[in-house]
């Protein structure tokens, strides 16, 4: 009984093993996206940060008007960039939460239906055991009957 029990299990638990594999696959993606947005986003400030630099240190001497128009459109250039990758790196935050939810979600289903199959070997181990015993006590059984004739 236990037997075909576990054989019904076995494509729901090769499902479950795909569904987590994906789901990890998933789940590294997701963190290697953040990693490139954060670093990304860091790049940018250090570039924001080193171009000021630059200016405070040798750009004001001597500079048109209209190098100091395009220099501050510039900025604000780099500004909303910063600001878009910030977003970008929230997005992928988010997505790398979700993805960690739903590979969690697979691994605990997969290690309760691996439970569950354990479950019924043991029970069908118990019930063999129990079956052998049984012979076991009955052949013991006959061969006491038979010498006493």
């Amino acid at each position: 009984m236990s037997d075909r029990r576990i054989q019904r299990l076995a494509p729901v638990v090769d499902l479950a093993t795909r569904a987590e594999r994906d789901a990890a696959r998933v789940l590294g993606q997701a963190q290697q996206k953040l990693l490139q947005s954060e670093n990304q986003l860091r790049d940018l400030q250090r570039y924001l940060s080193d171009y000021q630099q630059q200016w405070l240190t040798s750009g004001r001497q001597g500079v048109s008007g209209q190098w100091m128009v395009n220099y501050q459109r510039f900025l604000g250039q780099l500004d909303t960039a910063i600001e878009q990758q910030g977003r970008s790196v929230e997005w992928n935050r988010d997505n790398l939460r979700k993805a960690r939810e739903r590979w969690q979600q697979c691994h605990m289903r997969l290690e309760g239906l691996r439970k569950l199959v354990q479950r019924y070997q043991d029970e069908a181990r118990r019930v063999a055991d129990a079956r052998e015993q049984k012979q076991f006590d009955e052949l013991a059984q006959r061969m006491l009957v038979r010498r006493e004739d």
